[in-house]
């Protein structure tokens, strides 16, 4: 029997799955067959619509090696398991004459810990373990959360987080679930044999393709104990969100709370002395922090210098106590023993690393209103640490709508550590950009509106222009707008403000979960929905419910914000310009996130309005436009009202 051609097996599984096969997704299932047998890396951005998943998936399958899909998004990862991987196995299975396994992994406290259920958590005030369901009034949320996760651990077959519905707080899950770092392992622990995490491992182990996500691709790549099982391929989707998950695994905080919590865990196993001296340096450290104002510590102040040497000098003798000394009396002694040195390393490593000071690590003050003060200290790039891990040893593909960013892939590429397109050298990984484009007709399907008359926004105050321009819009769309806002007050000072004007339900992000706003927002016409940057890749609403989106102004990071200001610096001292590298870039990826929720079908019509006269009338303008969809480009606010006007009315002809 000859072996399928991959047109047939990329058409058996679009068959399978009930969609339409999209010349886009050949071309990228072709590019990523290439990709995969050369052993070399491919950005490919697929629009909306292109059918991107299975553009990865049949290529891989049909390698027969192990692939890593890594994703961003929770949804995604379920889409994969659940629909599109079972299906698609289906499909090639006869063609293949095998039938590849696939598998989901993912951090270990995403998974409940059995040793946690039946022995209880350790307890920072006493001697060994509590029990968290006597210790939660049975008729309280966290009660009710806990005896439901109780029930839950008989049935589940995985142990998954996410497969528990519905959900339970972070405060319940986290009493139940352990980090890598707390966990005793499995040749230590009563339940090892029965571990859910473990079971995930050994099934990830067997698999064909594992799914995982940004997070866990980072852990693995950064902490050098390979938590992946080996594989010849990754394919990375919504990759371009894979530096800020890299950055923030990469991240380090401490915290007065924190180092008190890991003193109190460490106090009763370790002699009076090694005690005391974490209990000083805690009590130093503590007071600085209510000292410290936020912004960028570009040098660490002497006298925070000689708190870090403290905490982390005491830290590390308290480390060498604990693994030195037994105590029969305390129960369940090495679960106890062994988050006491969870707390105690993670306190020692981010001290020791802000005291070795380096240059390419950016350390700051932050403030929050309940949490009070942290120190943080983050990678200035993660450019050189991607380079190094991910590109070394295997194939990739790195995939989105989002790639190309005024009008070519290098400036993702060169945050993922590769040189520009084509650059030679032995030591250079050669990747290829390729834009398979979308389904959609996007100038005849959309309109980008920008605001050329108003005002140019300034850090702070009102925007009385601003709000007039964004009621008429909203009114002549007869409501169907999603307000993507660059700060929550901005958010919640539009929604109040037209709440008292229109006549048309505002919704809110945070009065209500993600998903209901989005539920809400999609079953009545008239709704809108207002948030912030979180929501401009949750938002998936095809159709009449969405037909206008609107951004308040162009969302560069904040001049304020220590590690975008310092990457901006950092750039300009090499000789480049650090606010397109740095800042234009970021805004650039969020508009085109943003303008990508308006067009999700080929019926789709609508208005991206930015109310930013800066996109006209700034030299970055045209780049910024560039990364956006190919919309029909107007600054002609009547034109763009007549048009809203005449959506709205086709859409209320069709009974929408």
């Amino acid at each position: 029997m000859t072996k399928p051609s991959l047109p047939e097996l990329l058409h058996a599984a679009v068959t399978a799955v009930g969609g339409v096969e999209r010349p886009g997704q050949v071309t990228m299932a072709e590019a990523v067959a290439e990709a995969i047998d050369d052993e070399s890396h491919l950005l490919v951005q697929a629009g909306t619509g292109t059918g991107k998943s299975l553009g990865y998936l049949v290529p891989a399958l049909a390698h027969g090696e192990r692939v890593v899909v890594a994703t961003a998004t929770l949804a995604l990862q379920r889409q994969l398991v659940e629909r599109d991987l079972p299906r698609t196995v289906e499909a090639l299975h006869p063609l293949l004459r095998r039938r590849p396994e696939f598998a989901m992994l993912k951090g270990r406290s995403n998974y409940l810990c059995l040793h946690r259920l039946h022995e209880g958590m350790p307890q920072d005030d006493d001697e060994g373990l509590f029990d968290q369901f006597e210790a939660a009034a049975p008729t309280s949320k966290l009660g009710k959360d806990l005896l439901r996760m109780r029930d839950w651990a008989d049935e589940t077959e995985t142990g998954d987080r996410d497969d528990l519905t519905p959900g339970v707080s972070d405060r319940a899950w986290n009493q139940l679930s352990v980090s890598s770092r707390e966990c005793l392992g499995a040749s230590k622990c009563a339940y090892g044999a029965e571990c859910f995490a473990e079971m995930a491992r050994e099934r990830a182990k067997l698999a064909d393709v594992v799914v995982t996500n940004h997070a866990l691709l980072a852990i693995d790549a950064i902490e050098g104990a390979p938590v992946l099982p080996q594989h010849e391929v990754l394919i990375v989707d919504e990759a371009h969100e894979l530096v800020s998950r890299v950055t923030g695994v990469a991240t380090g905080e401490l915290t007065p709370g924190q180092v008190n919590r890991a003193v109190r865990r460490a106090a009763k196993l370790v002699n009076e002395k090694a005690a005391d001296a974490l209990q000083t340096a805690a009590e130093s450290f503590e007071k600085l922090m209510e000292l410290a104002l936020p912004g960028r510590l570009e040098e660490i102040p002497e006298d925070l210098g000689y708190a870090l040497m403290a905490l982390r000098d005491a830290a590390r003798t308290v480390i060498t106590a604990i693994g030195a000394t037994r105590d029969k009396s305390v129960q369940d002694e090495n679960a106890v023993r062994k988050q006491a040195l969870a707390a105690v390393e993670s306190v020692h490593a981010v001290a020791e690393r802000i005291s070795n000071g380096s240059e390419y690590d950016v350390v700051w003050y932050e403030r929050h209103d309940r949490f009070g003060a942290s120190l943080r200290v983050a990678p200035l790039s993660v450019s050189g640490l991607l380079r190094e891990k991910l590109f070394s040893e295997r194939s990739v593909v790195l995939t989105s709508a989002t790639l190309k960013l005024g009008g070519d892939f290098n400036g993702v590429g060169a945050s993922l550590g590769l040189a520009p397109e084509g650059s030679g050298g032995e030591d250079v990984p050669q990747w290829k950009g390729l834009d398979v484009g979308s389904p959609f007709d996007y100038p005849k399907q959309g309109i980008l509106y920008v605001a050329r008359h108003l005002a140019t926004p300034g850090r702070e105050g009102s925007r009385g222009d601003m709000m007039d321009e964004l009621a008429e819009l909203v009114e002549a769309a007869g409501g169907r707008t999603l307000g993507l806002f660059s700060s929550m007050r901005a958010a919640q000072a539009a929604a109040e403000e037209l709440r008292g004007r229109l006549d048309k339900p505002i919704l809110l992000q945070g009065e209500e979960t993600l998903g209901e706003l989005i539920k809400t927002f999609a079953g009545d016409a008239e709704t809108c929905l207002f948030g912030t940057l979180s929501l401009w890749q949750g938002v998936d609403v095809p159709g009449p419910g969405c037909q206008l989106v609107v951004m308040d102004r162009i969302p560069f990071p904040r001049p304020d914000d220590p590690l975008m200001s310092a990457r901006q610096k950092a750039v300009e001292e090499a000789g480049g310009n650090g606010f397109m590298a740095v800042a234009a870039t970021h805004a650039a990826l969020l508009m085109a996130q943003g303008a990508g929720r308006l067009v999700r079908a080929t019926g789709d019509r609508g208005v991206v309005a930015v109310l930013d006269p800066r996109l006209a009338n700034a030299r970055y303008g045209s780049y910024l436009r560039a990364s956006l969809p190919d919309f029909w480009y107007t600054t002609d606010r009547n034109q763009v009202r007549r048009s809203l006007a005449a959506i709205d009315a086709a859409a209320k002809q069709d009974g929408k």
